[in-house]
């Protein structure tokens, strides 16, 4: 960038802003001189401005940050789509578990992946982006069909449910008394059922109204007991669940 199109002020001043952090909530105008280099002249200005378009509160002494500082950020957040939000979160979540986690949203009878972090390949099939698997014989599918009215939930299954192993759900009775379970424990585990040897554990994402928009799921190897896989994995998918949906744009 050419000097004459940087705007040194602008850049203090989010310097000044980005003085506070969670380590760092209060500061006097000393400390915040103190950690951006700048004269105290020129913090207290910009303090003192920041205080004035409501970025800032102050007591005389010490200065902190308001809420209002939030839309500077929900712009951002607001212009990102679902697989956008979902993606850093996966992220945080496979590299804790160190298994293969995605999301996914239902359309008609199948899901369709829209984010995917993959640790290694646990599936005979190649999963990307846009690969559809049969809601009913997979985890997010079930924690998204659990999440369905009475009268939404027949169009979203096919008229005969697909077997992939000897293990899948083949009925609709079965299937319905799991969706039970599932909408009561707010969590589906889907052991065998899609292909021998692989286990998925999935939760729901909800909008700010409490709708179930997408899921998202944690999937490895079937080793050990299935309770053991979701003792492990469940605490790690709930925080990435409720900070996925703490970044949704309100409606």
């Amino acid at each position: 960038m050419a000097a004459e199109e940087y705007v040194q002020s602008l850049a203090r001043g989010l310097d000044v802003l980005r003085a506070f952090d969670a380590a760092h909530p209060r500061q006097t105008l000393s400390e915040v001189a103190a950690s951006t280099g700048l004269s105290r002249a020129t913090a207290r200005r910009f303090l003192l401005t920041l205080v004035e378009l409501g970025y800032l509160r102050t007591d005389g002494k010490q200065f902190s940050l308001t809420p209002r500082v939030l839309e500077l950020g929900y712009s951002y957040l607001s212009a990102l789509t679902l697989p956008e939000l979902a993606q850093p979160h996966l992220e945080q979540l496979s590299a804790a578990v160190h298994e293969s986690t995605s999301a996914s949203v239902l359309d008609g009878t199948d899901i369709v992946y829209v984010a995917r972090v993959p640790v290694r390949r646990i599936m005979a099939v190649t999963i990307g982006i846009g690969t559809r698997f049969a809601a009913s014989a997979t985890s997010m599918g079930r924690v998204m069909l659990a999440g369905l009215d009475a009268a939404e939930l027949p169009r979203h299954l096919a008229t005969e449910l697909p077997v992939f192993t000897e293990r899948t759900l083949a009925s609709r009775e079965a299937l319905a008394e799991e969706l039970d379970r599932v909408r009561a424990q707010g969590w589906a585990l889907v052991d065998g059922e899609l292909e021998p040897g692989l286990r998925s554990l999935a939760t729901p994402i909800r909008d700010r109204s409490g709708t179930v928009i997408a899921a998202i799921n944690v999937a490895g190897r079937a080793e050990g007991e299935p309770a053991a896989f979701v003792e492990r994995l469940l605490p790690a998918l709930r925080t990435a669940t409720a900070a996925i949906e703490s970044d949704l744009p309100a409606a």
